[in-house]
């Protein structure tokens, strides 16, 4: 086994284990019928508490990135685009250091969670009989509750509808942020060391 793939191994699994718990709870909110088994699921806008309006089980569907950003008829830029960043995180796991945990970490969900959404939208749209490849729609289904707030004429009642995925990404990002905010290490995320070093 080589190195590279030994120093990854541990990254992938716990990425791998978080697309799969996202995958199983939106299946379980869309709905399946596969080998015989049937599960109905949730129809597309039915809500559900699950601690009162607190929080809700939500069914919606999005187009577009986390949190119902639209991206209009460039599905597939965002699909490839996607892709390239998964890419792009999984060689920056493999260039952060052992020792810089919390980074390795940070990328870990960011990894999970990118994938996570790129699967509803490459293959639900052909898996549901919804779309062409490539054009699935995100499941979106956890409903937060929030006091009302306007916001540029808007009036918003709760957080955006968001998955298990969109969950990873934005811990991922926190964290990276507070990780390179106070780390005295200095990480080559993107293969650039700091130039003191020489």
């Amino acid at each position: 086994m080589s190195e590279a793939f030994r120093s990854v191994r541990r990254p992938l699994t716990i990425a791998a284990m978080l697309v799969v718990l996202d995958q199983v709870t939106k299946v379980l909110v869309k709905g399946f019928d596969l080998f015989g088994i049937v599960h109905e699921g949730m129809f597309l806008g039915e809500s559900r508490p699950l601690l009162g309006d607190a929080l809700r089980l939500t069914f919606v569907e999005n187009p577009g990135m986390a949190f119902g950003i639209e991206w209009g008829n460039a599905k597939i830029i965002l699909t490839l685009l996607t892709i390239g960043i998964v890419l792009l995180i999984v060689r920056m796991i493999m260039q952060t250091p052992e020792s810089a945990r919390t980074v390795r970490f940070s990328l870990t969900l960011l990894l999970g969670g990118a994938v996570g959404n790129l699967i509803d939208r490459m293959f639900y749209g052909v898996l549901y009989g919804e779309g062409p490849l490539f054009y699935g729609k995100v499941v979106d289904f956890l409903q937060v509750d929030i006091p009302d707030v306007s916001l540029f004429g808007e009036l918003y009642t709760h957080w955006p509808v968001f998955n298990v995925a969109d969950s990873c990404v934005s811990v991922g990002v926190v964290t990276l942020l507070i990780a390179s905010m106070i780390s005295d290490q200095n990480v080559p995320l993107f293969g650039v060391r700091d130039e003191k070093e020489g």
